[in-house]
């Protein structure tokens, strides 16, 4: 069967609409509970209700907005087991990733990044973007030496979903500069061919990664008890 014109436009505007709310809700521009209304997205973004109900099916299916009624879709919140059920999933698919980096990824691709992280200054806020670019790069670099379509797959539906969290993390300085010393250390483990490494510092970076994140929202970290009211 054959896609007509209108058909194309109609997919086009609506992959737009999806592209430009998921880069909103990234972002914080649509908080956590901001109300997606049809008709004021749809005059907002410039489309038709079609496409603006087609972008908020996928970002539904995403995990990114909530259905509270056929009208009415909200962003979803990021709440103490939504972060621990992300990160339960992240520790998996993240550890193997790295196992499987260190056996057969570019040796000096990582031996490069390991020193860029070791150079790495966290020093304002205006350089926060710099080491979200940076995150960004090793990931793709992860990918490329895993090379394993379903396991890449499965790690950008949790980026997805990262990306909400990474950007709490901009509250908390010291912890960003911990990270970019945990990342140097995964760097550093996977162009030496050490696999359990690799993971193990992984596993190490992510923990440290999750009780940060609910400290934030001001909950307890992993295997911590809840202050007393």
């Amino acid at each position: 069967m054959t896609m007509g014109t209108g058909d194309e436009a109609r997919l086009k505007a609506s992959e737009r609409v999806y592209l430009t709310l998921l880069e909103e809700i990234q972002s914080g521009l649509l908080a956590p509970g901001t109300v997606l209304g049809e008709v004021e997205q749809a005059d907002r973004l410039g489309v038709s209700r079609t496409p603006l109900r087609e972008a908020l099916r996928r970002l539904g299916a995403d995990g990114l907005v909530s259905q509270l009624s056929p009208r009415m879709t909200v962003v979803a919140d990021i709440d103490r087991e939504k972060i621990l059920a992300l990160f339960e999933v992240r520790r998996a698919l993240e550890e193997c990733a790295a196992r499987i980096a260190a056996t057969r990824g570019d040796v000096e691709k990582f031996a490069k990044l390991a020193d860029e992280f070791g150079h790495f200054e966290l020093d304002a806020e205006s350089n926060y973007e710099g080491y979200f670019s940076l995150i960004r790069r090793f990931d793709q670099a992860l990918d490329e030496a895993v090379s394993n379509e379903y396991l890449i797959a499965s790690l950008r539906t949790i980026r997805t979903h990262l990306v909400r969290v990474r950007r709490m993390a901009r509250a908390k300085h010291d912890r960003l500069e911990e990270s970019v010393v945990e990342h140097r250390l995964i760097a550093e483990a996977v162009a030496t061919r050490n696999p359990e490494l690799a993971a193990h510092a992984t596993h190490v970076h992510l923990h440290n990664a999750l009780s940060s994140t609910l400290r934030l929202i001001g909950e307890p970290g992993p295997g911590e008890v809840a202050d007393a009211p």
